[in-house]
């Protein structure tokens, strides 16, 4: 990604957290809304520009670079205690997950029974946590990456084993926006990895659709799970029925 395309991700993303629209900025900078569009869709920012909108969201230049490096150093995986850290307050995990998504602050409250004075101590946990960034006007700068993995067999994976999936899988999965599948069959690994290769990539484009739908307001979007699997596996009541082919003829 080049310098100035982080530069323009990372102004859109601060607007957005302080809810500010291209309309908004437009009408701050005395230009179309048309015209802050097309600067934003060409990159085409001249240093005054962008200080000038910098001065809307109460940064200076300075800051709005530091914020655009950060985005290459975004946190993959968070450290045992970091994680166990969140599964013990249900509340800061909340926010967690919500400023994952790109939830403002402004959302958060009104979605969920969070006082401003709370909502702000579990933002500046976060913050020492080196998960977020905190920034004027409570917004803040996400140093998760999109592409975050919990760490194997720690307290998020046997959190999400324990309840979360449990919870997810308690359904018929015949809703609108629903879907559930299940394929078995004998692969040779040739194919096998084909398939991880594919599962891989699904994973990544969901995770960039998720980041390019946080530009949208709160009322356009739905939590939505998503599940994927593959492991050598056989059910265990065909397992208990196979012949032990280590037993001596």
């Amino acid at each position: 990604m080049s310098q100035l395309k982080q530069i323009r991700d990372t102004l859109k993303q601060v607007f957005r957290q302080q809810g500010l629209t291209y309309k908004d900025v437009a009408q701050r900078l005395n230009m179309s809304e048309a015209n802050v569009k097309r600067m934003f869709s060409t990159n085409s920012f001249s240093l005054e520009r962008l200080e000038e909108m910098c001065h809307i969201v109460e940064l200076n230049l300075i800051d709005l670079f530091l914020l655009a490096d950060q985005e290459k150093e975004k946190l993959t995986h968070l450290t045992r205690e970091q994680e166990q850290e969140l599964i013990d307050d249900h509340k800061l995990f909340l926010v967690a997950v919500c400023v994952r998504d790109s939830w403002t602050f402004d959302e958060i409250i009104q979605r969920y029974d969070l006082s401003e004075h709370e909502c702000i101590r579990l933002m500046a946990r976060l913050d020492k946590l080196k998960m977020i960034q905190l920034l004027p006007n409570n917004a803040y700068k996400l140093l998760i990456a999109q592409d975050f993995r919990w760490l194997p067999n720690g307290p998020l994976e046997r959190f999400m084993e324990q309840i979360v999936l449990a919870e997810f899988m308690n359904s018929r999965f015949n809703g609108d926006d629903s879907f559930r599948f299940y394929l078995r069959g004998h692969y040779s690994q040739s194919s096998i990895e084909i398939i991880l290769r594919k599962l891989n990539q699904l994973t990544k484009e969901a995770a960039t659709l998720n980041q390019q739908d946080a530009s949208l307001p709160l009322d356009k979007r739905r939590h939505t799970g998503m599940l994927l699997a593959l492991r050598p596996w056989e059910i265990s009541i065909f397992e208990k029925l196979a012949r032990d082919t280590n037993k001596a003829s």
